[in-house]
């Protein structure tokens, strides 16, 4: 899926903050920076996520979401303190949406 608002925004953006044309062009580069995912403002990279770097294989990747998800699975901690197993759900999150993304890189 191509995204596009990114450029948008960034085109009206930039024209509006230099009232320039140039300002425009400027605003369109940084935008399909954010739409190509060179600049991820908070996110992690999959990889680092799960601890492998990009050209592990397969199997490599599979082995890490499953070690890290039956460390961080939130049933692991059910009678834990809230806290804990809130922080818990939310790596496990972390970690299932990394997956997701790397599987969906690899799939291209």
């Amino acid at each position: 899926m191509n995204r596009w608002y990114g450029k948008l925004l960034g085109f009206i953006a930039g024209w509006l903050l230099l009232r320039h044309p140039a300002g425009g062009l400027i605003g369109l580069l940084i935008g399909h920076a954010f739409d190509a995912g060179w600049i991820a403002p908070g996110k992690a990279k999959p990889y680092r996520v799960l601890g492998v770097t990009s050209d592990a294989s397969d199997a490599e990747i599979d082995q890490a979401y499953r070690r890290l998800m039956s460390q961080y699975h939130p049933d692991k901690v059910a009678g834990a303190a809230p806290e804990l197993r809130a922080r818990a759900e939310d790596k496990a999150r972390e970690i299932n949406a990394a997956y997701d993304r790397i599987r969906e890189l690899r799939q291209r």
